[in-house]
């Protein structure tokens, strides 16, 4: 294999900066994949315009991937069912009749809880709680920039220190490969060191009850205070207004059970396809294939639910899906662009390079902390923290074991640092998705969140340099 070496750091620059600058996040990615196959075509650019034609199509190929792109258009459609049918407005008249989530704070403590508390899967949280949260953050005058923010910290973060899961079953699977004689054990001695992921989990909640803003993310809850506009002007949310705003029908009783059917539909369907496919074994199941079928069968299911009721045929709902699969088409184009970003990432090598230079760099006593910032680079670049986690966890592992370390500081830090580069890159998955789901512009959801994310991560760093020292 080549070594590009800085050179590997070009392609995530070019699109992160550019992204960050220009607020074009589809054009800075499309360049940054073009940078990175341009120089591993020898510098050739009209064979890396090709090849990287060629990495756009090769997503598919995917099983998992292509799983996830599909689930992501059908959310779509589960939105506009819950919407037209009368679900969404019948309980947001529920929770206040009840006097439930009737403040800003109660609010966003509904939606960090809902998100949290759904711990299946990391996404399957971010897909319920944003849909249900939205309009009632919307009526309260809550920025979507704080939506996205809370979806996001609750997001991956509780996949690993929650780890019953298909994330729990891949981090036992790295630890495996790295030769760890307990590798079950391991993964559950980290939990409680693994301190970006706890801080980040409750710096949400911590801001969701004193209402705290910081930086970008005031000015965005002061535009809505004061002015009333959900989003800035010239924001481009990624998923269409028709989607998020859809009226109810006109004529429908306004019943809660709309919403909540289809979505108890997806928790326990995930619950039942992670048993099956994991053989009996919920930390070895499918998470892609899961999520797909559970949200599938909470379409299937409302809608027979509407048509019993009278309110929606089997025609309208065909209509309907149809309506919110195309609504969110420009999230499954960011979604397809960050992948293939990630790929040209991983062929040309940059979390390779920035593992080496710090291998060749590091004191036993800054390991963790060093260890925690690499990785948080690395996902920063590729937008994974699996992949991350795959690069940087052998190494780590390798170090201590040289060095005649306690291992579980340092799959703490890594797992963490994972964790870290996703929740600042514009380019994760999961980040993409909490945009979608609280329906706010993309950049503006990282800019906002960076902050908070600095300040987890800055402590994160502190205590690690602490307990590299200590232990």
């Amino acid at each position: 294999m080549t070594d590009y070496g800085w050179l590997s750091l070009l392609p995530p620059l070019v699109a992160l900066g550019l992204a960050i600058r220009t607020r074009q996040v589809y054009v800075s990615l499309l360049l940054g994949t073009w940078v990175g196959w341009t120089i591993m075509s020898e510098w050739n650019p009209v064979t890396g315009l090709i090849v990287s034609v060629d990495s756009m199509v090769g997503v598919f190929s995917d099983r998992g991937r292509t799983l996830t792109i599909l689930l992501t258009a059908m959310i779509g459609a589960l939105i506009t069912f819950i919407q037209h049918s009368g679900g969404v407005a019948g309980f947001m008249h529920g929770i206040a009749a009840r006097g439930i989530a009737t403040t800003r704070r109660s609010a966003g403590v509904m939606a960090w809880l809902i998100g949290f508390v759904i711990f299946v899967e990391a996404n399957i949280g971010v897909f319920v709680s944003g849909p249900v949260s939205r309009p009632l953050f919307d009526r309260l005058r809550i920025s979507r920039e704080k939506l996205a923010y809370i979806l996001d910290s609750t997001a991956s973060a509780k996949a690993t220190v929650i780890p019953i899961n298909s994330w729990g079953a891949y981090i036992i699977g790295l630890l495996s490969v790295a030769t760890i004689d307990n590798p079950l054990r391991a993964m559950l001695l980290a939990i409680p060191l693994n301190l970006y992921a706890w801080l980040a989990i409750g710096l949400a909640l911590f801001v969701a009850i004193t209402d705290t803003n910081l930086g970008p993310m005031k000015t965005a809850e002061g535009r809505v205070r004061r002015e009333g506009k959900l989003l800035r002007d010239g924001a481009e949310p990624l998923v269409s207004s028709e989607v998020l705003m859809l009226p109810s029908k006109p004529g429908v009783p306004l019943r809660a059970v709309n919403l909540v059917v289809p979505v108890v539909t997806i928790v326990v369907t995930v619950l039942i396809a992670l048993y099956l496919t994991g053989d009996g074994n919920p930390m070895n199941g499918d998470g892609s294939a899961s999520a797909f079928y559970a949200i599938g069968t909470a379409l299937a299911v409302a809608a027979v639910l509407y048509r019993a009721q009278g309110i929606m045929t089997f025609s309208e709902s065909t209509e309907m899906f149809l309506k919110g699969v195309g609504g969110l088409i420009p999230i499954v184009v960011l979604l397809i662009l960050a992948f293939v970003i990630g790929d040209t990432c991983r062929a040309i090598g940059t979390g390779d390079f920035l593992a080496r230079a710090a291998e060749a760099r590091l004191t036993p006593g800054v390991i963790p902390a060093t260890l925690f910032v690499l990785a948080g680079m690395a996902s920063f670049a590729t937008g994974t923290s699996w992949g991350t986690w795959a690069i940087m966890m052998p190494i780590g592992l390798s170090i201590v074991e040289l060095m005649g370390l306690e291992p579980t500081l340092v799959v703490a830090a890594v797992l963490g640092g994972g964790i870290f580069g996703d929740h600042c890159s514009p380019i994760s998955d999961s980040t993409i998705i909490s945009s979608m789901s609280a329906g706010t512009d993309h950049i503006d959801h990282v800019r906002t969140q960076l902050p908070y994310a600095m300040i987890a991560g800055g402590i994160t760093v502190v205590a690690y340099l602490i307990l590299g020292f200590a232990l």
